[in-house]
């Protein structure tokens, strides 16, 4: 079977020698020459084929031994490719290490991106525990409040909301419909989604329309919104405030909750980043600000965080569609 293979190899040589043998005959016949000197060359071109040949056989069998054994250890992260015989060995040799460097890219990057999934799934998993819990404690009494309970599955479903924003945003196939959009219906649905936590908690909101229509992805400024909005309420303390007003061509959700240390501020956009506060009082998974962060890069919109610990958050979205860098 491997001379058969080494013979389809050298059909071209076999074809050419066969030609060459044929040349010499028609010469020799022609000449008159005896036949046993024809006879004579032709032996020695034999002899000499046979010798080039076997050494050729020979090479191909050594090479063809080699990258078998190179086979059965391609689950190694190198491999020893042996020395190129010609250009397009080189050649052939460099396409392969070019496609092994990429799958090695390919690997690293899916494995990564599992890390990141498993850690933020597992964070996420025992945040959401939080309101389920509360929520069986709550139908445990014998007169379960509807307004909590109505507070924590808020809680639930913005949990959920988030999750499937992680997901939509690390997707290839994810789009983004720019149109006008009202940003004042914007803004007041998000409040309406969120008035439970703010009967709940007492916090005042003070929202003063913009009356400004905005060219942007309705549904992801409105995950940005809620994201916004969920952080205000989330760190204000009861009898605190909320503000959403326009300023230009930004809008501002300003509270008065706990603020964010100064050390903290150039993270809080960062993945799995969640701060002093967060870590105090485990409320935080620290992925709401980073897909915030995420989405209105995407859009072409800003946003600014500045905050003082004890005095309040101020987030500022700027909407006009220029370049600029996050801060």
């Amino acid at each position: 079977m491997l001379l058969f293979s080494y013979l389809k190899r050298q059909w071209k040589l076999l074809i050419l020698l066969v030609g060459i043998a044929g040349v010499f005959a028609a010469v020799f016949s022609l000449y008159d020459l005896p036949v046993e000197a024809v006879g004579y060359a032709t032996l020695l071109c034999l002899a000499l084929g046979a010798i080039l040949f076997a050494v050729g056989f020979a090479l191909f069998s050594a090479r063809h031994r080699e990258l078998r054994r190179l086979i059965r250890r391609v689950e190694e992260p190198v491999l020893p490719l042996p020395s190129p015989q010609g250009l397009l060995e080189e050649d052939y040799q460099a396409l392969l290490e070019a496609v092994c460097a990429h799958r090695r890219r390919l690997m690293t990057q899916n494995r990564d991106r599992l890390e990141d999934m498993t850690d933020y799934y597992t964070l996420w998993a025992h945040q959401i525990k939080s309101p389920i819990a509360a929520a069986g404690l709550l139908l445990q009494e014998p007169t379960p409040s509807k307004e909590a309970l109505e507070g924590e599955l808020l809680k639930i479903n913005q949990y959920v909301d988030m999750v499937l924003g992680y997901l939509r945003l690390g997707s290839d196939t994810t789009d983004y419909v720019f149109q006008d959009t009202d940003l004042d219906a914007l803004v007041r649905q998000a409040v309406r989604k969120f008035a439970r936590l703010f009967i709940l908690k007492r916090i005042s909101l003070d929202f003063q329309p913009t009356g400004r229509t905005v060219l942007t992805d309705g549904k992801w400024l409105s995950f940005v919104v809620e994201q916004l909005l969920s952080n205000a309420l989330k760190y204000t303390s009861s009898g605190g405030a909320v503000r959403i007003y326009g300023d230009g061509e930004t809008l501002v959700i300003a509270d008065t909750g706990i603020g964010i240390r100064e050390e903290d501020l150039p993270r809080i956009f960062d993945k799995g980043f969640t701060g002093y506060n967060g870590r105090a009082d485990k409320k935080s998974t620290g992925i709401g600000l980073y897909l915030c962060h995420q989405v209105v890069q995407r859009l072409n919109h800003g946003l600014t965080i500045v905050s003082r610990p004890g005095r309040g958050t101020l987030a500022r979205l700027d909407l006009s569609r220029h370049k600029r860098t996050m801060e």
